[in-house]
């Protein structure tokens, strides 16, 4: 069993930047593709970003290309999501979640308790 704790979520003015981090337990942790999702108030929840399990690709959702950047250290067990030039429509709780095998922008086996990211305009 994996367990997912993000932390880094606040309120942040429209333009400005935050970082998002993801503690992983457990020794599999460098075997997981990792991934962020989003979920805003009334709407379904949605692939932000994920990352390979050696870090050697990423992918992103187009809403959030060239303004969000994922990341990962093995060796501290954590996956971070850099983001930069912050919109209100990027408010939202923001998960971290992992899962086994290869890429997928929605399957995952494991899932964090969630951080509240809210952008002021």
């Amino acid at each position: 069993q994996v367990q997912l704790v993000e932390s880094g979520g606040g309120l942040v003015q429209a333009g400005g930047s935050l970082r998002l981090s993801c503690a992983a337990s457990g020794r599999a942790f460098s075997t997981y593709v990792m991934a962020w999702f989003r979920q805003a108030p009334g709407k379904e929840r949605e692939f932000v970003a994920a990352i390979t399990s050696s870090a050697a690709s990423t992918y992103y959702a187009d809403s959030v290309k060239g303004r969000f950047t994922i990341s990962r250290s093995n060796a501290k067990n954590t996956v971070y999501l850099q983001m930069y030039s912050l919109k209100p429509e990027d408010t939202a709780v923001y998960y971290c979640a992992g899962r086994r095998g290869g890429y997928s922008d929605y399957e995952y086996d494991y899932w964090g308790q969630g951080t509240q990211v809210t952008v002021s305009s």
